[in-house]
């Protein structure tokens, strides 16, 4: 379901959009699709330079501990022999385990 929303352009990037683009809509979805997954990568980004900190405290349990502690029915949600190794470094967050 779409919705219409109207917002307010500099004139000169409409025709900037338009010489490039004939569907101004499309053109600026696709935009506004871009920034957020933009944003989205950077909240990512953030995250892992600042873990949450309950990140070290499932650290310091292990995860043989935390999966323990998951309702019945839940340990197949997480995959032991999938993935990348990784450690809990203090000050720095998860950081990928040495082979």
């Amino acid at each position: 379901m779409n919705e219409r929303v109207t917002i307010t352009i500099p004139r000169e990037i409409v025709r900037d959009i338009d010489r490039r683009e004939r569907n101004r809509s499309r053109f600026i979805l696709r935009a506004v699709q871009n920034e957020l997954e933009r944003h989205r990568k950077e909240e990512l980004r953030r995250s892992l330079r600042g873990p949450h900190p309950e990140s070290e405290q499932l650290a310091q349990a292990g995860i043989s501990d935390w999966m323990a502690s998951l309702p019945e029915g839940d340990a197949d949600l997480l995959d032991l022999g999938a993935g990348t190794g990784v450690r809990w470094v203090p000050g720095q967050g998860w950081t990928e385990e040495s082979k």
